[in-house]
């Protein structure tokens, strides 16, 4: 069977390719027709321009040639004799590549999406879910002050889902226009400016205590020391994004502060969690997705707003250049592989 599969096959470089997928599936597996995928503008991004040089070196999950994506909405069209959970006709969320028909095993993430989910918005719950760490293994105090630096869209939602557990939410971000876009999504509190503006305003907003909660969702050293400073004594501090940039800086003052103010420093990386879990109250990649549904479907996560664009897989080169050189206005990129 014909295929067309987005490849990122070297640096800056990427195109929409013709390659053979077979339709028979083993006792395992599941075969999908791909409706929508979502970029995600970190990973993608990061693997896109080189910035982790093991994608020069072969056997890496993502060394060149890539297969990029892993937020894929789709139809099933035959599952294995040992797939019992899943039927043809279903329509479902996996972590799948950015391609026409994908097979995927049952020991993936594999979830149906609810009939009340526009598909595409499904598609782009994937940045949620990335977000959804963040309160996973945050202890929540009552009425916690929370202060999540970085607005794009795992920042965005991620604040959003803090709100949701009632507390109150700082957006730190230096572009107005993400602001604006943050405060479009129901968040009432964002501020910018240069680091000791930032920390001035967290100081008068909390009334000096600082946030209970402060979350890095940029993914890089600079900004964990910015957070650090808003952290309450007592506080934690997240790492939800990656970091992929080397900084300079001084590694003492960071663990000193740390030391002396008891302050807890938690890694977010949500593939620390498993992907099922027989244990209903364990936390798990499904469950975790299972929320992420619920609040679309109760009003509770604005993500509609923070999709951009619409485009043909055939205009990835163009989606993922928009990202990266024009992130104020890409926002967030659907493929449409209904077309």
């Amino acid at each position: 069977m014909d295929i067309k599969q987005v490849v990122v096959t070297g640096k800056n470089e990427v195109e929409l390719q013709h390659l053979s997928l077979t339709d028979e599936v083993g006792p395992e597996e599941v075969l999908i027709d791909t409706e929508y995928t979502f970029i995600s503008a970190g990973t993608e991004l990061a693997n896109y321009t080189a910035k982790d040089v093991k994608v020069f070196e072969p056997g890496h999950w993502h060394s060149y040639p890539w297969k990029s994506g892993y937020a894929n909405v789709g139809i099933v069209r035959k599952v294995g004799d040992n797939v019992k959970r899943l039927k043809a006709g279903q329509r479902v969320y996996t972590f799948g590549p950015h391609a026409s028909t994908i097979i995927v095993s049952q020991q993936q993430l594999i979830i149906e999406v609810p009939a009340d989910i526009n598909p595409a918005i499904a598609a782009s719950s994937r940045m949620a879910g990335v977000a959804a760490t963040s309160i996973i293994l945050s202890d929540v105090p009552h009425n916690a002050w929370v202060a999540v630096f970085g607005l794009g869209m795992v920042g965005n939602l991620a604040a959003q889902m803090f709100r949701n557990l009632g507390c109150k939410v700082i957006g730190v971000e230096p572009n107005e226009q993400r602001r604006q876009l943050a405060k479009a999504c129901g968040l009432d509190i964002t501020i910018g400016g240069s680091n000791e503006e930032v920390q001035e305003q967290i100081r008068a907003l909390t009334g000096g205590k600082l946030a209970h909660i402060t979350v890095d969702a940029v993914g890089h050293s600079s900004v964990v020391m910015q957070a650090l400073q808003a952290t309450a004594s007592l506080g934690q501090l997240v790492l939800l994004g990656s970091p992929r940039v080397p900084v300079e800086g001084n590694l003492t003052e960071l663990l000193s502060d740390i030391h002396l103010r008891w302050i807890t420093m938690r890694g977010g990386l949500e593939w620390f969690l498993p992907v099922y879990s027989e244990v209903s109250t364990a936390v798990s990649l499904y469950s975790k997705q299972e929320l992420v549904f619920d609040w679309i479907r109760q009003g509770k996560l604005a993500l509609e707003p923070q999709i951009s664009h619409y485009v043909s897989p055939s205009q990835i080169k163009e989606a993922y250049d928009g990202l990266l050189y024009e992130p104020h206005t890409y926002t967030g990129v659907v493929l449409d592989w209904t077309k």
